[in-house]
């Protein structure tokens, strides 16, 4: 079980009536922490709490929306449908879960996880955003809910009528994170009238291993280029199957196929604000179903394009590469970076990358998803961001005991006395100045790893 979740005042956005309602869920979870040690009735008790925090999270869900209501908030409509997400969609995943596993340990933790992080992400963003007045962008093009759900349906059908998968719409707002070893399948499409439509899909390797993988009687356990171009193939029936609900799209063509490294489709996926963004449980792995209309897309970074001529070439030299990586990001020290200038991430990636795993993110939110999925040897941080600042993801991480031994080097733009000492208080491993020469932070980092290394032998 988890031990204690821990609440920070950096989580109150200075609205009383809604950050009283935050502190309380918190303490609701914390409550269920404690009764799951319970064993004699931890099931009875945990019920019971969920459906508190259940209900209380509903009735905090109607205070937040009057509230932005009465305040004239822009973003309202946006931020009701991600209330509206959570209570539909991922509350029932998450007690189906509880029901079917009769409150397991296991179960209880990833519904606190999920909450917590639910909780605490939709804080720092959404919730802050309402003080700002600045809603957030990332869903404005999302289509009605009445039609998210339409297609979630669809495809729920369609995974079921292909593989047997009992499959779960999990969330209608997938905002691009991590989940497992990721197969990232591109598919932009065109229609007469020159529109153009892309499809990026999201395999779990092991999703399509249990499912490609015994239609074909494999035994490795691994993925081949056969089992690939198979998933290929079924991707493009799904996304045809698709389109037949989607009226403007009926003779719309494949005009690019592509296959992507986890950083390009983070790019793809940032530059575009999805009308349909789903992310499924199969029961067998997880599978994310994004829809963008880019006509007026900017160029993005593209992956391995497929064509006939060359899909068993460039499908082998994908999987080697995603093979490669994963063998050298094993023996390597992972490094993240996080910063909102995408020039400082590109320059710390070519200077980081031949020694290291780098891992690159642009917001303090996705910083805290990365630790969670990808736990990092080193967090290169910048001070300075907006909504969720450097020193919140610092105390943070400090606030949770499996996140609290992580180094952090601040990366901070500010050189002067009384902004170093306002750093330094916050008890990073290091305090790094953006004006110092590469090769110098360089040095800094290679001689952090060296003197662990050193320190640990030892030992």
């Amino acid at each position: 079980m988890v031990n204690q979740l821990v609440w920070n005042e950096q989580y109150n956005i200075g609205v009383e009536a809604i950050d009283k309602e935050h502190r309380r869920l918190f303490r609701i979870l914390n409550k269920l922490v404690d009764f799951g040690r319970e064993e004699s009735k931890s099931q009875w008790v945990c019920q019971e709490s969920v459906k508190y925090f259940k209900d209380h999270t509903i009735q905090h869900f109607l205070d937040e929306e009057a509230y932005m209501e009465e305040v004239g908030y822009v973003g309202r409509k946006i931020h009701t449908r991600i209330h509206r997400n959570f209570r539909e969609n991922t509350l029932p995943a998450l007690e189906k879960e509880l029901e079917l596993s009769e409150y397991s340990p296991d179960a209880v933790n990833h519904f606190i996880g999920v909450c917590a992080g639910w909780l605490i992400g939709h804080t720092l963003i959404e919730d802050r955003a309402i003080v700002s007045g600045k809603p957030i962008k990332q869903w404005e093009n999302l289509l009605p809910d009445e039609e998210q759900a339409v297609m979630g349906q669809v495809i729920v059908n369609q995974l079921h009528s292909m593989f047997q998968l009992n499959t779960q719409l999990v969330s209608n707002c997938y905002g691009g994170e991590k989940f497992g070893n990721g197969i990232y399948y591109r598919l932009i499409y065109s229609t007469k009238e020159k529109k153009k439509c892309e499809f990026l899909l999201v395999f779990e390797e092991q999703l399509i291993i249990s499912t490609m993988g015994s239609v074909m009687e494999t035994k490795s356990g691994a993925l081949s280029v056969m089992m690939m171009n198979a998933t290929r193939y079924t991707a493009r029936q799904l996304v045809e199957y698709v389109k037949e609900h989607l009226a403007e799209l009926d003779e719309a063509e494949v005009k690019e196929e592509q296959l992507l490294t986890y950083e390009q489709f983070q790019k793809v996926f940032e530059k575009h604000s999805p009308q349909f963004s789903l992310l499924f449980d199969t029961g067998k792995g997880y599978f994310a179903y994004c829809m963008s209309a880019i006509d007026m897309m900017p160029v993005v970074e593209s992956g391995i394009t497929i064509i006939t001529e060359n899909a068993m070439a460039e499908v082998g030299k994908y999987l080697n590469q995603n093979r490669s990586e994963n063998a050298v990001g094993s023996t390597r020290k992972k490094i993240l970076v996080v910063d909102d200038s995408a020039f400082v991430l590109k320059m710390m990636k070519q200077l980081l990358g031949n020694d290291y795993e780098v891992i690159t993110v642009s917001s303090g939110l996705s910083a805290f998803r990365a630790i969670t999925l990808n736990r990092p040897d080193l967090v290169l941080l910048d001070y300075e961001m907006p909504v969720c600042k450097g020193s919140q993801v610092l105390e943070m991480m400090h606030a949770e005991k499996e996140f609290a031994d992580i180094p952090v080097f601040f990366l901070s733009a500010k050189a002067d006395r009384e902004s170093i000492q306002k750093v330094l208080e916050l008890k990073p491993q290091r305090y790094l100045t953006k004006s110092l020469p590469p090769e110098k932070i360089k040095k800094e980092i290679d001689v952090f790893f060296e003197g662990k290394a050193a320190g640990a032998a030892a030992q």
